[in-house]
């Protein structure tokens, strides 16, 4: 998808509020993959992407802004947090495992794919092998009608979905359970080890008929599905598509004190030939990891960029500030975002006949709430809003229910502070707390 730095923006605008600065740095980096895809082979070799490292408190679109761009242009993305990695030697996850995972995300993105490609053939496949289901337990209702005309039928109510809960018992591939060998380690499917040497085992179950298609559609769709191409294009948009998002790395920084966490450091110096560009080994084969594109991220309250080791901050040339919200974020995240909280939760409501509306006064003084609270307590961005909402909609959500007529309930600011009272009571005390 060859969109411009503006209209990638323009798109994340739908879903974040604010950090243009961020926004504007990683429509970029996309950007320049699109650059580096129309170039000579020789010339692509040399050009690697500009790694990104964001700063700034939690819950002010960090992880967001990463999610959404991988999402815009259907790229391998994960999210891992660098604490949850020691340095070798030690019990725990190995950083290599990110490069792993990311490649089990780009086969699951290009399965689907290809799964979508194959759907109407394997659509029609799967209604045969229903239909002979169907059609030996039907027998009895079948009397003087001819055969192709019952089949027909058959089929026809199939589609329509009129035998969906009906309970049928059908042969299906029995799928072994994976394994963890090693606790926090990977998951291993002991029968994949193996492949193609030993025949597909087949179980019988009982089920409705919308299990079945689901299950039947799906060994279809396999049986269309050529593996190895699978393989080799994910491992293709690992190499040059993927995102790997790196949380929490202000926590590895070392902040001078060598004798507290010895592993910090060793964590960072595994990290820095994955992001520098090395080769790892993945059941799927080799992938690089020189063209993947790395973004840090941190609240850096304690320790600051310049903690990290000089080598790893050099493999993040791009470097961006994300500010805490204000009351008119708030206001925007509320009114402006696709899926605002306020339209989820009168959406939620609408399912036991609440119509649920928030007038300008009270959203006004929603954001004004969380802003304080933020302030004068935990600053923990966007996430002070949950707390708030929940908080402020607790008795209509446990009083909804039941089969009663529509109700109108509107939301003012007089409602938001009365019911908000027991949270800004307790942020009012704070003032005296010395």
């Amino acid at each position: 998808m060859d969109l411009s730095p503006k209209q990638i923006v323009a798109e994340l605008n739908r879903h974040i509020i604010g950090q243009d600065e961020a926004k504007k740095a990683v429509a970029i980096a996309l950007r320049n993959r699109y650059r580096r895809s129309q170039l000579s082979p020789e010339v692509r070799e040399e050009v690697t992407p500009k790694n990104i490292i964001m700063k700034g408190p939690t819950g002010v679109g960090k992880t967001e802004i990463a999610r959404r761009l991988a999402k815009l242009v259907r790229a391998p993305f994960i999210k891992v947090e660098a604490t949850k990695y020691t340095e070798v030697g030690y019990v725990g996850k190995d950083v290599e495992g990110m490069v792993r995972d990311l490649v089990e995300c780009a086969i699951r993105l290009v399965k689907d794919e290809k799964t979508a490609e194959v759907s109407v053939k394997a659509t029609e496949a799967a209604e045969k092998r229903m239909l002979k289901i169907l059609a030996e337990a039907k027998k009895a209702d079948r009397g003087e009608t001819a055969r192709e005309v019952f089949e027909a039928n058959l089929l026809d109510s199939l589609r329509k979905g009129i035998f969906d809960q009906m309970v049928i018992e059908a042969e299906v591939n029995d799928e072994p359970k994976s394994m963890e060998l090693v606790p926090g380690g990977a998951a291993i499917n002991l029968g994949s080890i193996f492949g193609d040497m030993l025949p597909q085992k087949k179980k019988k179950r009982k089920i409705t008929v919308k299990e079945g298609m689901k299950l039947f559609i799906a060994e279809e769709s396999d049986k269309l599905i050529d593996d190895d191409a699978v393989h080799d294009e994910a491992l293709r948009r690992a190499e040059n598509d993927g995102i790997i998002f790196i949380d929490e790395i202000d926590k590895i920084a070392n902040k001078g004190n060598s004798g507290v966490d010895v592993s910090r450091e060793g964590v960072q110096r595994d990290i820095l030939p994955i992001v520098e560009g090395t080769s790892v080994m993945t059941k799927y084969g080799t992938v690089k990891t020189d063209y993947m594109l790395f973004i840090a991220a941190g609240a850096f309250h304690v320790a600051q960029v310049e903690d990290l080791l000089p080598e790893l901050q050099g493999r993040f040339p791009v470097s961006v500030e994300l500010s805490s919200l204000t009351k008119e974020d708030f206001v925007n995240i509320l009114t402006k975002t696709e899926h605002s909280l306020t339209s989820q939760y009168a959406m939620l409501l609408a399912v036991d006949h609440i119509d649920l509306k928030f007038l300008p006064d009270a959203i006004e003084a929603i954001a004004e709430i969380s802003e304080e609270i933020n302030l004068t307590s935990e600053d923990i961005g966007a996430r002070r809003l949950h707390t708030v909402m929940e908080y402020l909609l607790e008795d209509i959500s446990y009083n909804a229910g039941g089969d009663y007529p529509v109700v109108t309930v509107e939301i003012d600011r007089a409602y938001v502070e009365n019911h908000l009272r027991k949270i800004t009571k307790d942020r009012d005390l704070k003032k005296y707390v010395l």
